[in-house]
């Protein structure tokens, strides 16, 4: 286990360049596979997830061929995939289980895939219920993974209206729709990451869009559709920008630039949850590449941003567009005059690790005063007290209280540090970097 120590910091100055999204990087990857034709790729995602997905890809027979962050793929089309040789690693990748699950939903061999302990963990039942009900096989350990396989071509198209507001899910049946023998929607009543759909698009494929009686959209795919080859560029990972963003904003002194950032709408309700606290984000450069929107954020430090009154309740449907921000958000209630009450968010207890439970038992070694609920937590403004940390094998745990650290008194020592190339290899040197 690599232990990181984190000491106070006066102050973070300077450009910091991201890693592309791994959001975008695994759908990107997949998509480019099952096309028609080379795509080329830049700024493809560092992090161990996104190569996962990559390596599962290469099992299936794709050839991909990466410099750097530089990626080019050689599609086979949809139904191009060959069986793989041994059971597909996804390591500790959810997002590569549940949208490789639909990609092998729609293929006419078997297929087994496997992770790590933690993604063992994680539900399954919510992806092989849809797939089942598509004529695929489907079998697991008590719903979750390993997971073994047995396609169908073609599968049965559906409308299916997810159980919980999940772009995985979503995505995972879009994906097994493009090999349906119809069209294959998803009712979405509560808006998720658009990532899938705006990729779909970029590779030629016709998503239908069309509003629900009672809110919500329902979104299509047709089974006879073609994806066409297309080079993209994936923007910086916006998820990753958020520790940098709160770490800058209780640091007096600080500005920090971070170019070429993904602000898609249906992913930057953090920027706007972090404007409405009192913290000074700025947003220019506004272009969209590859039908992703993007934008260099300046974010300046300031003592004392008060956050009072319902601002400081963050609850209801914008969970589902910052769920991974939790954790640094709850960082960040440790610092406003008025605290911070997550609810609403019980998501979090099945994610790489229980991320409430991490949360919370963290806090309280850093002397923070915070409640725990089933769904949330309430954390006070408090006076952070350097301690040792358990980041649970989880990457964004270990990052945000890295954060923390930066604002404790005394030393921080992050436990499982490691745990921080799940999404972002290169965290704790470019923090370094940038602290004064």
């Amino acid at each position: 286990m690599f232990c990181m120590k984190i000491k106070p910091a006066g102050a973070l100055r300077g450009e910091i360049i991201l890693p592309g999204d791994k959001s975008i990087s695994h759908r990107a990857a997949i998509l480019s596979a099952l096309a028609n034709g080379e795509t080329r790729i830049s700024n493809f995602g560092t992090s161990a997830d996104c190569a996962a997905t990559v390596k599962c890809l290469q099992a299936l027979g794709v050839e991909i061929e990466r410099d750097g962050s530089n990626l080019t793929v050689k599609g086979v089309g949809k139904t191009g995939l060959l069986a793989p040789a041994n059971a597909l690693d996804c390591e500790n990748s959810g997002t590569t289980m549940r949208l490789m699950s639909g990609v092998l939903a729609g293929q006419n061999f078997d297929s087994i895939l496997v992770g790590d302990e933690s993604l063992q963990k994680r539900p399954m039942k919510r992806i092989m219920d849809p797939l089942r009900s598509m004529g695929a096989e489907i079998e697991g350990m008590d719903n979750h993974a390993p997971l073994r396989i047995s396609g169908r071509q073609p599968l049965r198209a559906i409308d299916f209206e997810p159980p919980a507001a999940s772009a995985q899910i979503k995505s995972c049946v879009l994906l097994a729709g493009l090999n349906a023998d119809g069209e294959t929607s998803v009712l979405e009543k509560t808006p998720t990451r658009d990532h899938t759909e705006r990729m779909l698009r970029w590779f030629g494929v016709n998503i239908g869009e069309s509003k629900l009686s009672g809110g919500g959209v329902r979104l299509s795919v047709s089974g006879d559709t073609r994806l066409t080859a297309n080079d993209l560029q994936i923007p910086a990972d916006l998820s990753s920008a958020a520790f940098f963003v709160v770490a800058a904003a209780f640091l007096d002194r600080s500005e920090i630039t971070l170019p070429n950032v993904g602000i898609n709408p249906s992913r930057s309700a953090m920027i706007d949850v972090l404007k409405r606290l009192g913290i000074d984000i700025e947003i220019s450069d506004e272009m969209e590449i590859c039908n992703e929107p993007v934008g260099k954020l300046t974010v300046c430090g300031h003592y004392n941003i008060a956050g009072t009154g319902e601002q400081n309740l963050i609850s209801g449907s914008v969970i589902a567009n910052l769920i991974d921000e939790i954790p640094i958000l709850a960082v960040a209630g440790t610092q406003l005059a008025g605290g911070l009450e997550i609810r609403n968010a019980s998501e979090l207890r099945i994610k790489e690790s229980d991320r409430i439970a991490a949360i919370v038992e963290n806090l309280r070694r850093m002397n923070a005063s915070v409640e725990e609920f089933e769904d949330g937590f309430r954390v006070a403004r408090s006076d952070l007290k350097g301690a040792v940390i358990d980041s649970f094998g989880d990457h964004r745990i270990a990052m945000a209280f890295a954060v923390a650290g930066l604002f404790a008194e005394g030393e921080t020592e992050i436990q499982g540090a490691e745990s921080a190339a799940v999404s972002f290899p290169s965290f704790f040197d470019t923090l370094a970097g940038v602290i004064y």
